[in-house]
This record gives C-alpha cells, structure tokens and sequence, in this order.
C-alpha cells in the first residue's frame, strides 16, 4: 500500500475534446496520461494527466461545453528548461493558429513567460527562470530555522517509525 497523498495533488479542467486536450498538454507542457476512465454512471471520460516530476495531476473532464475557462490572469503554469524552449513552444502554437502572447522577460522573480490558450481557452503559461521549487525551499528552510513542524513531519509513516 502506497502513502497517503497530503497537500495539493490535482488542478481539474473541464474540456469537449479530451484527446484534443491531451496531445495539447503532451506538447506543450510535457504531460502524459497517467490514469484514464469513463464513469458509468454519467458518460463523462475523466484523464489524469502528469509531467511524473512530482504527486500532482491536472485532471481533464470532458464536458459537452465549457461555461468558464481559465482566461485572464487564470491560468496554469509550466517551467521550460530555457528561454530557446519557451520560443519553440511558442512559434509551434503560432504555427498552429492559436493567440500567443509573449514571451515577455518580466525580470526577477516572474522571468521570462508566455500565455498560449489550450484548446478549450484555458490559460498555459510557458517560463523560465521563475524559481519556484527554491523559493519554496527557503521557505522551509526559513519556517524550520524558527522551529515551524508541519503536520507530515509529526505523523510516523512508513519512513519513519512511531514508537
């Protein structure tokens, strides 16, 4: 038996055309289906989709139509592993008709980004040099440093025997 998932471990979007919203995400945001069904009960085909870097899935759930889309400032966000990558991702979304907009180099701490609509409207971000995973790192290093203990490191699991 695995571990309990804690924390934050999926976004969902309603979509009309999974499979069209799969190759997008595959694309463009490097994430491939880890889990797929259709609910007997109602029709709806649900994917789980994931870059497999960590526990967490954007969840696709197919809809007749979309009454909301990420649009706006909404959006989900993808970090490139350079500034060459966000422009590729960028000039192939041009190439197939969709209203990029960017790159734009927003300096320290947002970098270099651009928004390219999936196929539904919802928002993608494409960047690089926003560094998320250390930012997140200081804080944690920051909270421990002040003797801050989060539930997981007080529960015993599989890592860490009770007494």
């Amino acid at each position: 038996m695995g571990t309990v998932d804690r924390g934050l471990t999926h976004v969902a979007l309603p979509v009309t055309d999974i499979d069209a919203s799969i190759e997008f995400y595959r694309r463009y945001a490097d994430m491939d289906v880890v889990h797929r069904r259709r609910d007997d009960e109602t029709g709806t085909t649900v994917v789980w989709i994931s870059d497999r870097t960590r526990p967490f899935v954007v969840v696709l759930i197919e809809q007749a139509a979309i009454s909301h889309a990420l649009g706006g400032f909404a959006h989900l966000g993808v970090g490139c592993p350079s500034r060459e990558e966000v422009d590729r991702r960028c000039d192939a979304a041009r190439r197939e008709g969709r209203d990029v907009l960017g790159p734009l180099d927003s300096g320290y701490p947002v970098g270099y980004w651009a928004i390219v609509p999936d196929p539904d409207g919802h928002n993608l971000e494409l960047s690089h040099g926003q560094e998320v995973g250390l930012a997140v790192e200081r804080a944690a290093i920051e909270a421990s440093a002040r003797g801050v203990r989060y539930p997981e490191q007080e529960r015993p699991g599989p890592e860490r025997p009770g007494p």
